[in-house]
């Protein structure tokens, strides 16, 4: 499904996972962990998560072919978070989230 952002931050949980799963080949337990992270980094409201989920996920495009599904190693997930968080966020680089 190719669609914009305002769109598919709008659908509903199991079309949104499909849909996440389908493009980026991050299954919903991977997914859940994401969304967990930051919804207890403060970013409370579902739709601003996942446009933070997919601005993550877009960022990752840099160490990762785009033709392959994204993968972690043990711990990787964190890391990436956590740098994803310290670039974007606590540097103010963040774009309008």
């Amino acid at each position: 499904m190719k669609t914009d952002m305002n769109t598919l931050i709008h659908l509903p949980d199991l079309l949104f996972v499909q849909w996440y799963y389908d493009e980026f080949g991050i299954n919903r337990g991977v997914y859940n962990t994401i969304d967990s992270w930051f919804y207890q980094k403060g970013i409370r409201e579902i739709t601003q998560r996942r446009k933070y989920i997919l601005k993550f996920t877009f960022s990752l495009y840099q160490h990762f072919d785009q033709k392959q599904k994204i993968k972690f190693g043990p711990g990787g997930l964190v890391i990436s978070l956590n740098n994803f968080w310290d670039v974007f966020i606590e540097r103010g680089l963040k774009q309008n989230a």
